[in-house]
């Protein structure tokens, strides 16, 4: 079967990129540039699927920033939230309506290239802040697309009663170059070590009890801190 895989370059996606490799599926990926902060994530893409040969192409949507104003990734006014991902303050990084933006485009391309299904990496953990990565948005999102067209694409998204230490798990199994994923919301060099899905990245790894590769700032707190101030971190 042939899938258009949604790609962001960060870790999720990325080991769903794998998983759907090692299945045998004919893979495609597609990455959007929507004016992100973390547009660093699009180069870690382009690298991965290179490595993979799996075509990429990365649909430039950065005009669009300012309609999606309001979000701490979409307006440099507002900032990138520091803690986990169960907090409140998450919310400031929901991109309105955004991954019904990137199905409907993904879409489009799926039926323009034959592929059968579209794939991304919702999981679990995100269902707390993010209302399109639910099981109710998705069964909604398929079946928008078998009406969209007289070719049917599915929406395939194996990961989405997974935990993210679940998908790390799964990552190390298959391989996956860890470290040439990115996931910072801040942007820059490094990954900060603060922000949500830095502090979710870091606790997947260690819930897994896999080594996690990922190079932080100098001033990213250590994992005992991080404990030690509620951030859900796994007890050793």
């Amino acid at each position: 079967m042939k899938a258009l895989v949604i790609y962001s370059g960060g870790l999720d996606s990325t080991v769903l990129l794998y998983h759907l490799h090692a299945a045998g599926h004919a893979l495609e990926a597609l990455s959007v540039n929507y004016g992100q902060r973390h547009s660093c994530e699009l180069q870690c893409a382009a690298s991965i699927c290179a490595q993979l040969e799996v075509p990429h192409q990365v649909a430039d949507l950065s005009s669009i920033r300012p309609l999606l104003a309001g979000s701490s990734l979409t307006s440099a006014d507002i900032p990138v939230a520091e803690g986990h991902y169960t907090e409140t303050s998450m919310k400031s990084t929901v991109v309105p309506n955004r991954n019904m933006i990137f199905l409907a485009l993904a879409t489009g391309h799926a039926l323009s290239i034959g592929a059968q299904q579209v794939a991304y990496a919702a999981h679990s953990g995100d269902h707390a802040i993010y209302p399109d990565c639910r099981n109710e948005f998705a069964d909604a999102m398929e079946k928008a697309m078998a009406l969209c067209d007289w070719k049917q694409v599915a929406l395939s998204r194996p990961f989405v009663d997974w935990t993210k230490a679940d998908i790390v798990a799964r990552g190390a199994e298959l391989g996956v170059a860890f470290d040439q994923t990115w996931s910072c919301y801040q942007g820059g060099d490094q990954h900060c070590g603060r922000c949500g899905t830095c502090i979710e990245r870091r606790e997947a790894f260690d819930l897994a009890g896999v080594a996690d590769p990922t190079r932080y700032s100098e001033g990213a707190p250590c994992v005992t801190t991080l404990r030690a101030n509620n951030w859900r971190l796994a007890e050793t």
